[in-house]
């Protein structure tokens, strides 16, 4: 077979199952979430789409990532909406799940706020001095799981 002649398949070939997609409630998300520790936060930077991986924990129904104050998704995504997406998919991909949460994100400065999530492994990229606590509660969350 040529790799560059295009795929054709007769009446009697067998199309490859595709994997479906159920729709997740906001507590299975929120669950799911709880398990991944990794995700993706979108945000605008200079009137541009932007994605930056992050380390994230969910606590009192939002979720939390440090970042460097420094940093252009610090300063981009204070008092703006951002998405945070997170993901487990199989090695062949043929299952796992996707969620995606929208929230307003704000700076957490609460000293006693902060001690208590000092404990969470939400080490961010940078060196960690000058490193910010986001805040994203909740606004709206959607997820699927793919079978």
């Amino acid at each position: 077979m040529n790799p560059m002649e295009p795929l054709t398949l007769s009446s009697g070939d067998a199309m490859p199952s595709s994997p479906a997609l159920e729709p997740l409630g906001r507590e299975q998300c929120l669950a799911l979430l709880a398990t991944s520790g990794l995700g993706r936060v979108v945000y605008t930077h200079r009137a541009l789409p932007a994605v930056q991986p992050v380390r994230f924990a969910l606590w009192d129904d939002a979720v939390v990532f440090r970042a460097p104050a420094s940093s252009a998704l610090f300063a981009a995504a204070l008092d703006t909406v951002v998405a945070l997406e997170a993901d487990h998919f199989a090695q062949d991909l043929a299952s796992g799940w996707f969620v995606t949460l929208l929230g307003r994100a704000n700076e957490l400065r609460d000293r006693q706020v902060i001690a208590q999530l000092a404990g969470l492994p939400l080490q961010s990229w940078g060196n960690g001095a000058g490193d910010r606590y986001v805040r994203v509660p909740v606004a709206s969350i959607s997820g699927n799981r793919i079978r």
